[in-house]
């Protein structure tokens, strides 16, 4: 089975900075996409930051310029360095992946989910 574990997060002050992290194991032959998404109240999960099947990353409109999102692809883990935070930043993330299992199985995975809180 595949597992992905979160860590980071926390409380800050606006214009502080934090990273994420989201350590993917298990039985996996190779991840594709990775990102990190948001849900604010009563809204859908939204997509902050994250890498394509072909590599490239994405940014939310709000978080360019300020968050960056990169992978180590030896040890399966994505981080989110955010600087620069603003109190509309303040929700729950979750990592999610994309994994293959095996050559012809892909499943969708989620994180455990990380407060951030900015003041």
């Amino acid at each position: 089975q595949v597992q992905l574990v979160q860590s980071g997060g926390g409380l800050v002050q606006a214009g502080e900075s934090l990273r994420l992290s989201c350590a993917a194991s298990g039985t996996i032959h190779r991840i594709a996409a990775m990102g990190w998404y948001r849900q604010p109240p009563g809204e859908q999960r939204e997509l902050v930051a994250g890498f394509t099947d072909s590599g490239s990353t994405k940014y939310a409109d709000s978080v360019k310029g300020r968050f960056t999102v990169s992978r180590d692809n030896a040890q399966n883990i994505m981080y989110l360095q955010m600087n620069n935070l603003e109190p509309e930043d303040t929700e729950i993330y979750y990592c999610y992946a994309s994994i293959f299992t095996r050559l012809d199985q892909r499943g969708d995975y989620w994180g455990q989910g990380t407060q951030v809180t900015t003041t």
